[in-house]
C-alpha cells in the first residue's frame, strides 16, 4: 500500500509505544505496529512522543505583537492595559492588524500550535479588527484553525454601541459570544451582560466564552450567574468561563458551593497562567496573590479545564512566544500540579481539552481523524512539559509544514559523552 506519510516507532500521549502512524488523503489511515507498504515520506520518531497539535483556546490576536504602541504598560495592571488598548484603537489599520496576526500565526505553527480561539474587540464602531481577523482566518485556514469571539472589551453596557456591534460581528461570521462582566459599571450590569450574552448564543446556536471575574476582588462572582444562565438556557457543553481569577481570593466555603455549580452546569474553565500570575496581585504587598484560578480543584470536580496563552507582546504582557508548553510549564508550577497524573492533565489542558471546548472536528490521534500532529523531542507528556520540548515535525493534514532540528549539545569534557540530548537524562519511572 502507498501512503502519503508514515511515522515509525511513535509513542502516544496515552503511553502506547512502538506504533506506526500511516497517513493517506490528509487523514490517519492506521495506527498499529509494523505497518507495511511504502510512503512518499517516512519519519522515524525513534520512540519519541507524537501528540495531537497544541490548541490555544484563549488569545487576543488583534493586539498581538503591538508592544510599545503607543506606549508601554508601566503599572502592569489589567486596567492600564485596557486604557492603553483604548489609546491604540484609533491608530489601528486593517493592514497592520493582518500583518501582525499573520506573523503570530507563523510563530504558532512553528510551535505546533494549529488551533487558536481569539477574542476580537467589537467596541470600535468600524469593526476594523473584526474584518481584519476574518481575513486572517480565511488566509490561514489551510494550516491553522482560527475561531473568533465577539468580545466587548469596553463593556457590553458600559460601551454605548457594544450590544449592536456584537450582533453585527456575529452577522459577519464571528462564531462565539463573549463578555467582560467585571468591567461593567455595577455588579447588576455585569450580571445582566452575562444574561444577554447567553441569550444571544442560545438564540443563534452559538458557543459562549466570557472573560469572567478577572480580578482580585473575591466578591466578583459573575461565574455564578454564568453557571445559572448556562443551565437555564440549555447551553451545557457550549460555555466557557475564562480567567476566573477572583476564585483565587474567595472564601473556601463559598468555593465549596461554587465549584459544584460549575460542574453541574456543564461549563468549561480556561485559565491563563502566564498572564494571571503577573496581572493579578498588583495591589498587594506581601503575601502577594498569584491570581490563577483553582485548577486542581476544578479538575477534581470533573470540570474541563484548559490553559490559554492570552497575550504575546501586547499592552497587557510584554513577553510570550506562542509556545503552549511554556504555558503548561507555568501552570504546573503556579498551581502546584507536580504529581505525575497532574502534569499529564496539564498536557491535556493544551491539547485535547481545549480542542473539545472549541468543538474541533476530526481532532485527535485515531484512525479517521485529521492527520494533524506534532513529533516532539520527548518520551512522554511529562518530559515534553519539563523540557518544553522541541517540535521536530509539525504535520497538518498529512503534510509536514514545520521542522526544527533536535536540541543537542556538544561537549568537550574528558571521559564524558561528546553529544547530549536533554531528553535522554530523565530517570526511568
Amino acid at each position: 500500500m502507498q501512503h502519503d506519510l508514515l511515522i515509525r516507532d511513535a509513542t502516544l500521549p496515552d503511553g502506547r509505544m512502538g506504533l506506526d502512524i500511516a497517513v493517506s488523503g490528509g487523514r490517519i489511515a492506521a495506527i498499529e505496529r509494523d505497518i507495511g507498504g511504502e510512503a512518499a515520506r517516512v519519519i522515524d520518531a525513534a520512540g519519541r512522543l507524537v501528540a495531537p497539535p497544541f490548541v490555544d483556546v484563549h488569545f487576543h490576536m488583534d493586539a498581538t505583537l503591538s508592544l510599545g504602541l503607543p506606549r508601554l504598560n508601566q503599572s502592569g495592571t489589567l486596567l492600564e492595559g485596557i486604557a492603553l488598548w483604548g489609546e491604540l484603537k484609533p491608530l489601528l489599520t486593517a493592514d497592520a492588524i493582518i500583518e501582525r496576526a499573520l506573523r503570530y500565526c507563523d510563530l504558532a505553527v512553528a510551535q505546533g500550535l494549529l488551533a487558536i480561539r481569539s477574542h476580537v474587540d467589537i467596541c470600535d464602531d468600524r469593526l476594523l479588527a473584526v474584518d481584519a481577523l476574518l481575513e486572517v482566518k480565511r488566509r490561514v485556514a489551510p494550516y491553522l484553525d482560527l475561531q473568533l469571539v465577539a468580545f466587548p472589551q469596553d463593556g457590553y453596557y458600559r460601551s454605548p454601541n457594544a450590544g449592536a456591534n456584537l450582533v453585527r460581528a456575529l452577522d459577519r461570521g464571528v462564531e462565539v459570544v463573549g463578555g467582560i462582566p467585571h468591567f461593567e459599571r455595577t455588579m447588576a450590569e455585569g450580571a445582566a451582560s452575562v444574561r444577554a450574552a447567553c441569550e444571544i448564543a442560545a438564540e443563534r446556536g452559538l458557543r459562549v466564552d466570557i472573560h469572567c471575574d478577572e480580578t482580585d476582588d473575591p466578591l466578583s462572582r459573575h461565574v455564578e450567574t454564568l453557571a445559572y444562565e448556562t443551565q437555564r438556557l440549555g447551553l451545557q457543553g457550549r460555555v466557557a468561563g475564562s480567567h476566573l481569577t477572583s476564585m483565587h481570593s474567595m472564601d473556601n466555603y463559598y468555593v465549596s458551593k461554587l465549584i459544584p455549580l460549575i460542574a453541574e452546569a456543564g461549563m468549561a474553565v480556561i485559565a491563563n497562567p502566564l498572564i494571571n500570575i503577573v496581572i493579578q496581585g498588583r495591589h498587594d504587598t506581601y503575601p502577594k496573590r498569584r491570581g490563577m484560578t483553582r485548577v486542581p480543584e476544578l479538575m477534581a470536580a470533573g470540570v474541563p479545564c484548559a490553559f490559554g496563552h492570552d497575550c504575546v507582546m501586547d499592552p497587557w504582557y510584554g513577553l510570550g512566544s506562542g509556545d503552549m508548553l511554556e504555558v503548561a510549564h507555568m501552570a504546573v508550577h503556579v498551581a502546584q500540579m507536580t504529581g505525575r497524573d497532574a502534569i499529564r492533565s496539564a498536557f491535556d489542558a493544551v491539547t485535547a481539552t481545549p480542542a473539545k471546548i472549541m468543538g474541533l472536528a476530526g481532532y485527535g490521534l485515531e484512525v479517521g481523524a485529521n492527520a494533524d500532529f506534532v513529533v516532539l523531542q520527548a518520551q512522554d507528556p511529562i518530559e515534553a512539559i519539563r523540557l518544553k520540548a522541541a517540535r521536530l515535525f509539525v504535520v497538518r493534514r498529512g503534510r509536514v509544514i514545520a521542522e526544527t532540528p533536535p536540541r543537542l549539545a556538544s561537549l568537550d569534557l574528558e571521559g564524558r559523552p561528546a553529544t547530549i540530548d536533554p531528553a535522554s537524562y530523565a530517570p526511568a519511572l
